[in-house]
């Protein structure tokens, strides 16, 4: 089965337009689920309960923790997905998508049930105490111990349908999700509704990932025979070959998300020693800053079906051209949200909390975590080529420095010298950093390409990894 219209985007669109159709899409449902996660942050916010809000924040290391599954198989599959549609391996393409899938169910219901056994111990590992314990727990039992299985399915599957071009359709599924869990929050969070606080902002998300799992379902339904994205059980498998391409781009990805975890986990608890005000402010800042953030990751996983298609048909100059027209608009759009972000913080934090305290905290966060943005950029469009073209020992290593050398280090220090608003600047000083090493490595990766594309008598992708 060869699709000629996805055949036409990958090698023949103008880039600029091709990059639009992949990444507009991407961005509006990526812009859309923060809407999403700050309209919990809002509607807890209008109770006036820094408790409540603490809960929201001091919860999302263990939904973040749902994108190590995300990413291991969603990236993971959909980039052996691209890179066997520029094959024309159509096979490979098929068996990819059912163990993505089959594997993310799987784990879903795994998370699940150990987080169910030791929520008690994991709540002291997040921060919680005697205060933010019990709401923590309540928003966690709609969002994990319910949710994990359609939290990440519904991202997986949209990784898989947008692997084959379908970006439109992967957006739409995500933002249908997020759009029912904006509708809901009001009412099963405030007062006026059903009064349950954080644990409406979880029921809502929760409904609202069942949702958008039915809307993935129904399209594969509709368009059965017309898709290259399957969930045939007779297409799961353990193939040595898929497996391998699978978890050689999947596994550094995961634990690059894990580490994300780990580093949010030390930052709340550094923050959640200055008491609840600090950590409402933190959690509300990072919401804010995930706008920017979100658009540049848009934009990096919008362009990788066609760095990926690309890299697997020897069309390096395409794939070259592509990554210089992201990068371009990249930068100059974060740059400009940076100054609005540096120049607005105070009114942007009080749109949330009309608390004083949490206004003040939160307008100097926020300046230090708007600096890093344009730096992290980069650090995202690198990675998303890595991990577009198979070579997961450079997106591992990324991760590695981003985290583990940077950025965790950084935490410390800065907390040390520069008591509570020094975390803020940890951001900063990794991403500089690692801004500089993505353009070093970008530049040697493509010259190698160039170079060595032609003249290797095995597959590109295992040449160079």
């Amino acid at each position: 089965m060869e699709n000629t219209e996805k055949t036409e985007l990958f090698e023949q669109m103008p880039i600029p337009k091709a990059v639009m159709t992949l990444a507009v899409p991407t961005i509006i449902s990526s812009l859309v689920m923060v809407i999403y996660n700050l309209a919990d942050t809002y509607f807890v916010g209008i109770l006036n309960d820094p408790i409540q809000n603490a809960a929201v924040t001091l919860a999302a290391p263990v939904l973040l923790a749902f994108n190590a599954v995300n990413n291991l198989f969603g990236i993971g599959a959909s980039s052996m997905m691209s890179r066997g549609l520029g094959r024309k391996d159509y096979d490979t393409v098929f068996r990819s998508s059912a163990f993505g899938f089959y594997f993310a169910l799987m784990s879903g219901i795994l998370f699940s049930v150990l987080c169910t056994i030791f929520q008690a111990p994991m709540l002291t590992l997040l921060g919680a105490d005697s205060q933010t314990g019990a709401a923590t727990g309540e928003y966690l039992k709609w969002t994990v111990n319910f949710g994990a299985a359609p939290s990440i399915l519904n991202v997986v599957l949209a990784y898989l349908v947008r692997a084959e071009g379908s970006s439109l359709h992967a957006s739409i599924g995500t933002m249908s999700g997020c759009l029912l869990n904006i509708i809901l929050d009001p009412i099963f969070i405030l007062p006026q509704g059903l009064n349950m606080g954080a644990a409406g902002a979880g029921l809502a998300t929760f409904l609202s990932n069942c949702t958008a799992c039915g809307y993935f379902f129904i399209l594969l339904y509709v368009k059965r025979g017309h898709t290259y994205v399957s969930i045939r059980p007779s297409h799961f498998g353990f193939r040595k070959i898929i497996v391998s391409g699978i978890f050689a781009v999947g596994i550094p990805a995961s634990i690059q998300n894990l580490l994300n975890v780990t580093g949010m986990t030390v930052l709340n608890n550094f923050t959640s020693s200055y008491g609840a005000d600090a950590v409402a402010a933190m959690g509300i800042v990072q919401k804010i800053n995930m706008v920017p953030l979100n658009i540049a990751l848009g934009l990096s996983q919008g362009i990788m079906p066609l760095i990926s298609y690309n890299y697997a048909s020897g069309n390096i100059k395409r794939m070259k051209d592509t990554l210089i027209f992201t990068v371009k608009i990249t930068l100059s759009f974060m740059i400009l949200v940076s100054a609005g972000y540096y120049l607005g913080a105070g009114p942007l934090t009080s749109l949330f909390m009309k608390s004083p305290a949490i206004i003040e905290y939160g307008a100097r966060f926020l300046r230090g975590l708007c600096l890093g943005t344009p730096f992290l950029c980069m650090d995202f469009l690198a990675v998303g080529v890595f991990q577009a073209c198979g070579l997961g020992k450079k997106s591992f290593l990324f991760a590695i420095l981003r985290k583990i050398v940077l950025e965790i280090p950084a935490l410390f220090l800065l907390n040390y010298f520069f008591p509570l608003y020094g975390l803020a600047y940890a951001q900063l000083t990794a991403e500089f950093i690692l801004a500089i090493a993505a353009v070093i490595v970008l530049i040697r990766l493509f010259r190698q390409l160039e170079q060595t594309f032609g003249k290797a008598e095995k597959p590109l992708n295992q040449t160079l990894s």
